[in-house]
C-alpha cells in the first residue's frame, strides 16, 4: 500500500537557519491544510470500516519519534490507536478501550512505551507548578514514572483489572527503542 500523504518539512529535518524559510510559508497549520488538501485528491480510503479488521486497540506515547503503525507493521483500518503522553493507561484510555472493545469489537491490546521519555523527567509536582503560574490546579494526575518497564506493567495491570473492558486475556506490553527502532516485550510478572 502506497501512501497518498506529501511530505512535509518537520523541525528534525530543517537545516540550522532555515528558520525564515519555514515562517514563508505559513504557519504549521497553514501547511498541514495544503497538506490536506493534496492527501484528499488522491484519497483511496472511504470504505474502510470504523472496527479495526485487526480487533487490536494500541496505546502508545504521543512522543514524535514513534510511528505506532510503522514499528508494528500495521496499516490504516488495523487497530484503533490511543495516544497520550507516555502511553499510560489512565481513566481516559479506559474510556477510549471500552467503547474500542465494547462497540467496535477489539479484542486485543498492545501497549508502547519508549525510551527516553519526557514523562521520565517530570514529577507530580508540574501539577503544583501549574497552579502557581494559572491559579488552578489540575484535576488529572501527572503519571510520570522513572521505569518505562514498571509503567508497562502496571498499565497492564490497570487494564486487565478494569471491570468495564470484557476482554482482558491478550494484553501484552513493550518498550520502543527510539534509537533503534526494536520493541523489547515486557514481562508483567518480572
Amino acid at each position: 500500500m502506497t501512501s497518498n500523504v506529501m511530505p512535509m518539512t518537520t523541525s528534525a529535518s530543517v537545516p540550522t537557519g532555515s528558520e525564515s524559510a519555514i515562517a514563508a510559508e505559513g504557519t504549521v497549520t497553514d501547511r498541514i491544510v495544503q497538506a490536506n488538501a493534496r492527501y484528499a485528491e488522491t484519497f483511496g480510503h472511504a470504505g474502510l470500516d470504523g472496527a479495526p479488521a485487526l480487533h487490536v486497540a494500541v496505546v502508545a506515547c504521543m512522543d514524535a519519534r514513534l510511528d505506532p503503525l510503522g514499528a508494528l507493521g500495521l496499516e490504516l483500518g488495523d487497530c484503533h490507536t490511543i495516544r497520550n503522553a507516555g502511553g499510560v493507561v489512565t481513566d481516559d484510555v479506559i474510556r477510549s478501550l471500552t467503547i474500542s472493545q465494547r462497540k467496535l469489537g477489539t479484542r486485543s491490546v498492545v501497549l508502547v512505551h519508549h525510551t527516553g521519555c519526557g514523562m521520565e523527567t517530570l514529577t507530580e509536582d508540574f501539577r503544583g507548578d501549574l497552579e502557581a503560574e494559572v491559579g488552578q490546579r489540575p484535576s488529572w494526575a501527572v503519571e510520570s514514572f522513572q521505569d518505562a518497564e514498571q509503567d508497562v506493567r502496571q498499565s497492564m495491570q490497570r487494564v486487565r483489572t478494569s471491570p468495564f473492558l470484557p476482554h482482558t486475556d491478550d494484553v501484552r506490553g513493550f518498550v520502543y527503542d527510539v534509537r533503534t527502532g526494536l520493541l523489547r516485550e515486557v514481562d508483567p510478572a518480572s
